[in-house]
């Protein structure tokens, strides 16, 4: 176990990151919300981390605790100015969001190192991956706390449909410029602790494909529940690692999968077996009734046979008197 713990540490790594980035975006599709926001948020974080502890001289939980409020407050600044969009029109600003991060790491002089990027983000106290699963852990119950009870009910509502959820009552706009909140916490939080354990960042870590990874994931594990997310997670982080077998064609096998998944498997691997759960369940309580209908069936013969039984002792012991009554 521990052999296969130092071999992958950086696959074990990246995993609980990526998962804290497509979270920074399930959130919000949790919610009605389609932005992509949340590759900004991991971006700044990363970015956000590494300067505050190179050009300040911060260590390790004040610079995470620094950016992750910074974050924050910039995404509810940014819901703020989106509340008026919604659908694509929304995601397209939430990527042009994106980009503008992406151009200012680019073009941030000494502050972001420019093309280079960041490097040598070493820190006291020391980040590792057992401090990384116990924040993933904290987020993750927090995110089922979320799908269920009162809180999962109006989140669905807000999703299904806002219009009637404003009509019960629900703050649909405190719950979308919520969204925007935690999926900054999250999003830098995922950044400033990659930042932190791997020490070196560039602006080709961030950015655009960081969406593509968190929408596939989300895709094909599933967008309704956190553990869909989780699934995606894994499945992305060490599918690129057991495809290196073949080699030049690794980007067609990645791409034919993620199709496939797509196309037949719309609500993600969650969805397929939540489908087949209810299936299940259907299928007993289908056979439970059909049961329940042949014994009412049997008692009925039962007490239709009894019936005859006892019309026929009734008729035979009237014939027996009468007979009787006619030899006297």
């Amino acid at each position: 176990m521990s052999d296969f713990y130092f071999s992958n540490i950086v696959l074990i790594q990246s995993t609980f990151t990526v998962l804290l980035l497509a979270l920074s975006i399930q959130i919000q599709f949790r919610m009605g919300v389609f932005s992509f926001a949340g590759a900004a948020f991991y971006g700044m974080g990363s970015y956000g981390a590494a300067i505050f502890v190179l050009h300040f001289g911060f260590d390790a939980i004040s610079a995470t605790a620094t950016i992750v409020v910074i974050c924050a407050v910039i995404g509810y600044l940014l819901s703020l100015i989106l509340q008026r969009l919604a659908g694509l029109y929304l995601a397209m600003a939430t990527v042009a969001f994106v980009m503008i991060v992406t151009v200012v790491a680019h073009n941030g002089g000494e502050l972001t190192g420019g093309s280079v990027g960041l490097f040598g983000v070493l820190t006291t106290p020391e980040i590792s991956v057992p401090h990384l699963a116990v924040v993933c852990a904290a987020v993750v119950a927090a995110m089922i706390l979320s799908e269920r009870g009162r809180m999962g009910r109006r989140i669905e509502a807000v999703r299904e449909d806002p219009e009637l959820a404003s009509a019960m009552g629900i703050n649909v706009a405190r719950y979308r410029r919520m969204s925007f909140v935690i999926s900054g916490v999250l999003g830098a939080l995922g950044g400033a602790l990659n930042i932190l354990m791997m020490t070196a960042i560039a602006p080709e870590n961030i950015g655009f494909p960081l969406i593509v990874l968190a929408l596939t994931i989300i895709i094909v594990g599933g967008s309704r529940s956190w553990l869909g997310v989780l699934i995606g997670a894994l499945i992305f982080t060490w599918l690129p690692v057991m495809l290196e077998q073949v080699g030049t064609y690794q980007s067609i096998v990645y791409g034919i999968i993620v199709a496939i998944a797509a196309i037949f498997m719309p609500g993600g691997i969650t969805g397929v077996v939540t489908d087949l759960y209810r299936r299940r369940l259907a299928r007993r309580d289908s056979a439970a009734l059909e049961d329940a209908a042949a014994a009412e069936r049997l008692a009925d013969a039962a007490d239709d046979e009894a019936a005859a039984e006892l019309g026929a002792e009734l008729a035979g012991t009237g014939a027996h008197s009468a007979s009787t009554g006619e030899t006297r």
